[in-house]
C-alpha cells in the first residue's frame, strides 16, 4: 500500500487530508462522552440531548453533498476552512446552551455542519482530483485511518478532561485542537488539481446527480450505507449508556471508544489495500455480515470489561473501513470529477440512518430500560445491508459516446 504512496507529493496530500479527518472525526465521535455530564448539569434528560445528536447526525451527512458541490464547482480550499472554523464555534458555545434548541443549534447544526464540511465527500473528492488513478485506493485507506486514529486519540484525552477541568473546559480544547488543523488545508487544497481531467460526455452537476440517481447499483449503494450509519449513530450515542446500565466506570466507554477507533486504523488501510484486489461490493457485504455476527456474539457475553474491549476491538475493524470501498464504487460507476458531491449523497444516506440510530436509541432506554430492541434491530439491518450489496454493478455507466 505505502509504495503505491511513495512519492512526497502524493504522500503530502494523503496525510494532510487525513490529518484533518483526524480532527474532525475525532471531535466527532467522542460527543456520546457528554451524554451523561450534560444530562447532569443541565438536566434535559437523556431524550431531549439525544435528539440534538440525533439532528447532527442528520446534518453531518445533509451538509456532505452540499459541501461536496461547493468544493465541486469552486475548489475545496474554503470549504475545509470554513467547516474548522464552524465547528471550532459550535463546540466553545455548547457550555452557553442551557436548552434543547440551543443544543440543537450548537452540536446539532453548527458542529455537525462543520464536520461535515471537513469530513470524507470533501477530503477524498480533493485528494482523489491531485492523485493518480493507482493510488486512490491506498490514498482512501489512509485518510480514513486518519478519522479512526481521531477517535483513538480524542475519546480517551476528551474523558480525562472531563474528569478533570469538566465538560466545558473539555469541550473549549477541543475548540483549539480543530482550529490547530487549519494549517493542513494549505497542502491538500493548494492549487490546481492536476488529474481532475474530464471527458466531455460527463454534462453539468445536475446530470451527473439526475444519472446516478436512476442507476440501481448507486439506490443499493445507499441503502447499504443507511445500516451502517444506523449502527454506527447508535453506538457512539448510546455506547458510554449502555456501559453505565451495566455497572461499569466511563473509563470503559472512553476506552471502548478508542479501541475501536483504534482497530480501524488497520481495517482501513486493509480495505483500502483490498478495493485493488478484490471486488468491492464482495468486500462491504462481508463486513455487514461481520456486524450482525458480532453483535449476537456481544449479547451473549457476560458484561465485564474485558467483553467490552474485544466487542469493540471486533466491531473497530470495520467501523468506517466501509468508506474506502463505497466511495471506490461511486468512482468506478461515475468518475472522480463529480466524486465529492455523489459520495456525499451516500453519505446522507448514511446520516439519515445515523439520525434514526441516535435518537431511537434515546428513546428505547426511556421505553424499555435498557437497549435490547436496538440491538436487535442493528442484527436484522447488519444482515439486510450484507445482501443489498450483491446484486451491485462495480463497472463504469455505459455513456453515450458521440462518433470520434
Amino acid at each position: 500500500m505505502f509504495r503505491t504512496l511513495s512519492r512526497p507529493d502524493i504522500l503530502v496530500t494523503t496525510l494532510a487530508a487525513a490529518g484533518i479527518l483526524m480532527v474532525t472525526m475525532g471531535a466527532r465521535q467522542s460527543l456520546g462522552l457528554f451524554v451523561s455530564p450534560l444530562n447532569t448539569h443541565t438536566g434535559l434528560g437523556i431524550t431531549t440531548i439525544s435528539l440534538a445528536l440525533a439532528v447532527g447526525q442528520f446534518t453531518w451527512g445533509a451538509i456532505q453533498p452540499v459541501a461536496g458541490a461547493v468544493a465541486d464547482r469552486y475548489g475545496s480550499r474554503a470549504v475545509l476552512i470554513g467547516g474548522l472554523l464552524v465547528l471550532a464555534f459550535g463546540s466553545a458555545i455548547t457550555p452557553f446552551m442551557g436548552s434543547g434548541f440551543g443544543l440543537i443549534v450548537s452540536l446539532g447544526l453548527l458542529s455537525a455542519m462543520g464536520a461535515g464540511a471537513g469530513s470524507f465527500s470533501v477530503l477524498i473528492g480533493a485528494a482523489a482530483q491531485r492523485l493518480p488513478v493507482e493510488a486512490r485506493g491506498a490514498a482512501s485507506g489512509v485518510i480514513n485511518a486518519g478519522g479512526s486514529f481521531g477517535q483513538f486519540i480524542f475519546a480517551p484525552i476528551l474523558q480525562r478532561l472531563i474528569q478533570s477541568v469538566g465538560w466545558m473546559g473539555a469541550l473549549w480544547a477541543m475548540a483549539i485542537a480543530t482550529l490547530a488543523a487549519l494549517p493542513l488545508v494549505g497542502k491538500l487544497a493548494g492549487g490546481p488539481p492536476p488529474h481532475a481531467a474530464t471527458t466531455g460526455n460527463e454534462g453539468g452537476l445536475g446530470q451527473a446527480i439526475a444519472r446516478a440517481m436512476r442507476d440501481p447499483s448507486y439506490l443499493l449503494l445507499h441503502a447499504g450505507f443507511f445500516t451502517c450509519g444506523f449502527h454506527i449513530a447508535f453506538l457512539v450515542t448510546h455506547l458510554p449508556g449502555e456501559v453505565d446500565l451495566c455497572g461499569l466506570p466511563p473509563s470503559v466507554a472512553s476506552w471502548s471508544l478508542a479501541i475501536i477507533g483504534l482497530a480501524n486504523i488497520f481495517g482501513s488501510l486493509y480495505a483500502g489495500s483490498c478495493v485493488a484486489r478484490y471486488r468491492s461490493k464482495h468486500i462491504l457485504a462481508a463486513m455487514y455480515a461481520s456486524r450482525a455476527v458480532l453483535i449476537i456474539a456481544y449479547l451473549m457475553m457476560p458484561r465485564t470489561e474485558w467483553s467490552y474491549y474485544l466487542f469493540a476491538a471486533g466491531l473497530g475493524f470495520t467501523w468506517l473501513a466501509t468508506v474506502p470501498p463505497t466511495a471506490a464504487i461511486v468512482g468506478k460507476l461515475f468518475g472522480v470529477r463529480y466524486l465529492a458531491t455523489l459520495f456525499g449523497l451516500t453519505l446522507l444516506s448514511h446520516q439519515i440512518g445515523g439520525f434514526l440510530g441516535a435518537y431511537l436509541g434515546g428513546l428505547t432506554l426511556v421505553s424499555f430500560g435498557d437497549y435490547n430492541w436496538m440491538w436487535y434491530a442493528d442484527i436484522a439491518l447488519a444482515a439486510a445491508a450484507a445482501l443489498v450489496n450483491l446484486p451491485i454493478r462495480e463497472q463504469p455507466v455505459v455513456r453515450q459516446l458521440a462518433p470520434a
